[in-house]
């Protein structure tokens, strides 16, 4: 049965496994090796389970861990062609691993099949990863966006379970303490989702059958789970939670526990 782990989700950290203790495939690796060998304990997921990992681009939060990942694991490494080609030249792949350029063809590993999407973000090259799980279901993990493109609604559109950005409250970020170029940055085109942006999303994909969502990568500066989680309900008023669709807070660090969808 299929299964989201979010392993780690905030500005400083971000790793989702998608599958079981037997195997499944890793998006993204922000976390220290230590940290994440730790985290992958609690939730009874051996090290050779991670199949493949799927990096989104090339941002510290996402790759942090990957260099000691590839080292202890020889794990292949998925990605676009200029995040693989910088994440290299950084050297931030062990030469141990396989790295592999995604084209249009979907990926099969660990039973699953899993095709990229493009994102808006201000990074070299940045894309979302869509899975169609072995038990014949359909997820998505779509974070550091500036806005929601055409393509990224039609990728996310069909999924059962979206693990979706909800970075910052608007009002939180305006007035809090960032310098004045972060700020823009962040309510740029390519930057990040805000919660209001999230909520209009997630209202079009619950119309369209998408029964989980998992809110992710909060800022810890300029979010809180629960502002968050109310404005994206609030913007739900049509729909129950419970019956209509489940609803959730990816953790900054998780102390064990999946999404089953």
């Amino acid at each position: 049965m299929a299964r989201i782990y979010p392993l780690f989700s905030s500005s400083k950290g971000n790793s989702t496994f998608i599958g079981t203790e037997k195997g499944g495939i890793l998006i993204d690796c922000g976390a220290s090796f230590k940290k994440f060998s730790a985290v992958l304990a609690l939730n009874n997921i051996p090290l050779d389970a991670i199949k493949a990992v799927f990096i989104t681009h090339e941002h510290s939060d996402h790759v942090n861990g990957l260099k000691m990942l590839t080292k202890k694991t020889g794990v292949t490494v998925y990605g676009q062609k200029k995040t693989l080609q910088k994440l290299c030249a950084e050297d931030k792949i062990s030469s141990c691993s396989r790295v592999v350029e995604i084209l249009s063809k979907p990926i099969i590993c660990a039973d699953h099949e899993i095709s990229c999407f493009n994102t808006p973000h201000d990074s070299i090259q940045s894309c979302g990863y869509k899975i169609y799980t072995s038990d014949n279901k359909m997820c998505a993990v779509c974070t550091d966006l500036g806005h929601v493109t055409a393509e990224v609604h039609n990728a996310l559109t069909g999924c059962r379970a979206v693990v979706i950005e909800a970075n910052y409250d608007e009002n939180m970020l305006r007035t809090g303490g960032y310098p004045l170029y972060l700020k823009e940055r962040i309510l740029s085109d390519t930057g990040h989702l805000s919660n209001t942006a999230c909520a209009a999303e997630v209202e079009r994909l619950v119309k369209s059958g998408t029964t989980h969502i998992i809110l992710g990568h909060l800022s810890q500066d300029n979010n809180k789970p629960e502002i968050a989680y109310s404005t994206v309900k609030n913007h739900l008023k049509d729909f129950q939670i419970g019956k209509d669709y489940l609803m959730g807070v990816a953790p900054v660090e998780s102390e064990g526990g999946a999404v089953i969808f």
